[in-house]
């Protein structure tokens, strides 16, 4: 850690900023959602297979929760499983976690990634990282995760999804382009988009830990799920509006190497 540099304890408002640039973002609309997560599987496929990864020289994934990814997860379980694709030699990093859930909590991410993913095909359980919801020193947890994928080379791809007010992970609006890793406070409009998993808002968590802006950004290559009428207004503000924390995922303008995979429902406001 940088001598002097400290950690926000969660997410405050910030000065909106704004940035320019020329968009190197490529959207692709299909016709149905699963279109668009084989299009992303076997993207993903090819990716690892041309890379050849090795044990000294890992395939590094981002990777996200939620419904959006979860076919593409069924996807490359399918591939695994018929012998297409191994996972021994990549490593991942998940997007995010809820502060408080234990792991076997069946509403953490921990859960989820290993009921869709981790425990049907062949990766290694140490090639495995996902931020720690219950750490005691969050900052320590937040900046040792950093420091994890800097150490490692950085990711390779990242996926990841956008929520209906534009967060991508849970970097809410007002997150800067330069945020990193960090306890975060969730929106409202979260919380109550993350009620239906829960049994009551009660249960529901306020509080989560997220890779940041610059974390995304820093990955080789990034791929944003988008699908659905209300993911509609997110897709058209980070596409076609101003580049800015009042929509973060308009930040994925920046990244020169970007795709953005839409169905007809999401793409239908969007100048495409």
């Amino acid at each position: 850690m940088v001598a002097g540099f400290r950690y926000p304890p969660e997410r405050k408002m910030e000065t909106t900023t704004t940035t320019t640039c020329t968009s190197t973002v490529s959207p692709r609309v299909f016709d149905t959602s699963a279109e668009g997560c084989k299009y992303v599987s076997d993207y993903i496929i090819k990716k690892i297979k041309d890379f050849a990864p090795t044990p000294e020289k890992p395939f590094v994934l981002g990777l996200p929760t939620g419904s959006s990814p979860e076919p593409v997860y069924a996807n490359l379980v399918a591939a695994y499983k018929n012998g297409v694709i191994s996972f021994k030699n990549v490593v991942t990093f998940n997007m995010d976690e809820y502060v408080g859930l234990s792991p076997s909590s069946d509403q953490s991410y921990h859960y989820f990634m290993y009921k869709h993913f981790f425990n049907h095909v062949d990766i290694p359980k140490e090639n495995i990282n996902i931020l720690d919801g219950q750490a005691e020193d969050v900052e320590k947890e937040c900046t040792e995760y950093e420091q994890k994928i800097k150490n490692i080379g950085g990711i390779h791809l990242f996926m990841g999804g956008i929520g209906p007010n534009g967060h991508i992970a849970f970097n809410e609006v007002g997150s800067s382009k330069d945020s990193v890793t960090r306890k975060i406070s969730l929106a409202e409009s979260t919380i109550q988009a993350n009620s239906r998993f829960f049994k009551s808002m009660d249960e529901v968590p306020r509080y989560a830990l997220s890779v940041g802006i610059s974390t995304v950004l820093g990955a080789k290559e990034v791929i944003i799920l988008a699908f659905g009428q209300n993911k509609a207004k997110a897709v058209s503000q980070s596409l076609n509006g101003e580049i800015s924390s009042s929509c973060p995922g308009s930040f994925m303008r920046l990244h020169p190497q970007c795709q953005f995979i839409l169905d007809r429902a999401s793409a239908v406001e969007s100048k495409i």
